[in-house]
């Protein structure tokens, strides 16, 4: 409880600190308007007071809306106040500059810094608003904004039969985060309307616990694909950043977690591989071609790794054409893109885009997450191999998104 206390001390200085500096705008923009300075910091003890309550009643394994909310409050009441750090503290070392060299010079004749301009706390809080506005809109319009991306990728192996061949993917659905089944509810038939050949789920179907699905499971079970509908484990599925009364007790949310798989209709792969299957074209003899579907659990630099990719492609023809899915994309620079046996895509999740970036297509493609992962969103190609990050469907920890929109990605594959 100790340590708590003095993380949530040193954090709420320092917030503290953001806050006294952003006040200098205010009081310099309003310097008789006492009641705009008393809202400003009524608002700000606020969110300290709500801040203290939501940590000494946080439990990792059922993140409850007050925190959720938390951060939606911290987020839209920080970022803008840094904006105005950045101005005042830099027109401050101007003043400082400017008062040491009048004092140096002897033209000092008034007090050592020189009263603060209007016009650059006018401009911090103009420019402020711009990520207010923007994190207010990813909060209550941006986290279920869904948005299809298509791709077409050609191959030269691919087989015949499967020219034209459509997979739609989802991941990160994050379940325990939702809450408005309207809004979820129109990502899923928007999903339903691509009419792929198959839906792939690329992991993390809750935040922590199994039961987190619960409430979700007639809406999820709805998705509909002529070929099937493959699933595969992420980072978060293992219930790994919780604590469990019992190994007993972790071993049963798992348990519950593959039962939940199968009553949505997803066959789960946990290092094992299925076929594809199409009979021959019209006209053509023969008994027509498959393509491999690899599924390996979770393999994530830096995370857990149960994944085993020579166990899962062990059976498989080297000349076959092969679809792997694996949640982390750094598993693709790590391990698959050498792999012996030729794995013509992959597909990842597991980063979310930070569900926050900024992308214009051919002019900027960014986000924190780029800090991380060299491959972060969207497909890319090395050695002959694809790879395509989805940004994900749902969201976690901070309840929006902002520049980086939830996921469905459509892939149709054909011939060269």
């Amino acid at each position: 409880m100790a340590s708590i206390l003095l993380r949530i001390f040193i954090s709420l200085a320092f917030i503290s600190l953001i806050d006294w500096y952003s006040y200098q705008a205010f009081k310099t923009l309003f310097p008789t308007q006492t009641w705009i300075k008393i809202g400003y910091w009524t608002f700000s003890i606020a969110i300290y007071l709500f801040s203290i309550f939501v940590f000494l009643t946080f439990d990792r394994g059922n993140i409850s809306l007050n925190f959720g909310r938390l951060i939606s409050l911290l987020v839209l009441s920080i970022l803008p106040k840094l904006i105005i750090l950045v101005f005042l503290f830099g027109e401050d070392i101007v003043r400082i500059g400017t008062g040491i060299f009048y004092s140096v010079s002897g033209n000092n004749d008034g007090d050592f810094l020189p009263d603060r301009r209007k016009f650059i706390s006018q401009a911090a809080l103009v420019l402020s608003t711009i990520p207010f506005l923007g994190i207010l809109h990813g909060v209550l319009i941006g986290k279920y904004r869904y948005r299809v991306i298509n791709h077409t990728l050609e191959f030269d192996d691919l087989p015949e039969e499967f020219d034209g061949f459509t997979i739609t993917q989802i991941s990160d659905i994050h379940s325990g985060s939702f809450d408005n089944k309207k809004k979820l509810e129109y990502g899923i038939d928007l999903i339903n309307q691509q009419a792929s050949d198959v839906i792939l789920f690329t992991g993390d179907l809750v935040n922590n616990q199994a039961k987190e699905m619960e409430p979700w499971i007639d809406s999820f079970k709805k998705l509909k694909a002529a070929m099937g509908k493959y699933s595969i484990l992420g980072n978060h599925d293992y219930g790994d950043y919780m604590v469990w009364p019992s190994k007993e007790a972790k071993e049963e949310n798992m348990l519950r977690l593959y039962e939940i798989h199968e009553e949505l209709g997803f066959r789960l792969l946990r290092n094992e591989n299925v076929k594809l299957q199409k009979p021959a074209l019209s006209g053509v003899e023969g008994a027509g071609s498959s393509i491999d579907l690899i599924g390996v659990e979770n393999w994530g630099k830096g995370f857990a790794q149960h994944g085993d990719l020579p166990k899962a492609a062990a059976n498989l023809s080297n000349q076959s054409f092969k679809i792997l899915m694996s949640h982390d994309p750094s598993h693709f620079d790590e391990e698959v893109k050498s792999f012996s046996q030729m794995i013509q895509l992959t597909l990842s999740g597991h980063t979310h885009g930070m569900q926050f970036g900024i992308e214009i297509p051919g002019i900027i493609k960014w986000s924190p997450a780029s800090l991380r992962y060299p491959k972060w969103a969207g497909l890319y190609e090395e050695l002959g191999r694809y790879l395509h990050v989805n940004r994900g469907f749902g969201f976690l920890a901070f309840p929006g998104r902002v520049g980086i929109w939830p996921e469905i990605t459509v892939l149709k594959l054909k011939k060269k």
